[in-house]
């Protein structure tokens, strides 16, 4: 059964229609990548995904669970905003991480705050925050950077605040993590690092949605390819379908134009 479902999603900025019927579906454990020109709206689509923008048409589900439907109001609700948020992770092109806060502060942030709404918080503050704590020190670990816990953002090499990003994304147990260009505010000898952090996540089945412009990461890791092109998907298929024989023109022209290097 498809953790994801998204149905005819639009979205447009004035009048520039930016996604165009996007439609499509992700099975748990599944690692998706999207791929295409700069402006063909992957960006937008994850922002739509996570509710940092709202589609003007469209339905997205997570675990058969409707939780943004373009004809219902009731699915719109700033108040819930937050809650539904919490089924994806986002890790950004950016890092966007707090600099006053340590590595690992970054990471238990987001659970320390909600672990406060919690009814038995104010009993059992020292256990919960210590747990959150315990947590924090593992995804660390998880992406190498277990002696760098204590260290603020400006102590950090590119790519290790990038792995700081991906454990705080991964700190709420979202249901789906989703990556936005994570390698292109990287020098490329910090590339690989964080290119190294997805794979190992997606061999632990970690359900995710990537997009990127490293194509031969994108060919070795994920199950299954999305090529976007001026607002719409043009073609998706597993990585030997798109890469090895696309059926569409506008795909054949943008790998040509990858494999030659512009």
């Amino acid at each position: 059964m498809a953790i994801l479902e998204v149905e005819n999603i639009e979205k447009s900025f004035g009048t520039l229609q930016v996604l165009q019927g996007i439609s499509f579906s992700l099975e748990k454990g599944e690692s998706m990548a999207i791929i295409g020109s700069s402006g063909s709206g992957k960006t937008t689509l994850l922002r739509c995904l996570n509710f940092l923008e709202r589609p003007d048409n469209g339905k997205i589900m997570v675990k058969n669970e409707v939780i943004f439907d373009a004809s219902d109001p009731c699915t719109q609700r700033e108040s819930e905003v937050r809650k539904k948020r919490l089924h994806f992770g986002l890790v950004f092109q950016n890092f966007n991480l707090f600099p006053q806060y340590t590595a690992l502060k970054n990471v238990t942030l987001a659970a320390e705050l909600l672990a406060k709404e919690r009814p038995d918080f104010k009993k059992e503050k020292k256990t919960i925050l210590k747990e959150i704590q315990e947590k924090g020190k593992m995804l660390l670990a998880q992406v190498g950077l277990s002696d760098k816990e204590d260290y603020y953002p400006h102590q950090l090499s590119g790519g290790q605040q990038q792995r700081v990003a991906i454990a705080r994304a991964l700190a709420l147990e979202p249901d789906i993590l989703c990556f936005d260009e994570p390698t292109s505010a990287l020098d490329p000898e910090l590339t690989g690092e964080v290119l190294k952090v997805i794979r190992n996540l997606a061999e632990r089945n970690t359900t995710m949605v990537i997009v990127t412009h490293e194509m031969d990461f994108a060919r070795d890791v994920a199950d299954r390819i999305i090529f976007m092109d001026d607002g719409v998907i043009v073609e998706q298929g597993t990585p030997e379908e798109v890469f090895g024989n696309p059926k569409e023109e506008r795909t054949r022209q943008f790998l040509t134009r990858y494999n030659n290097g512009s």
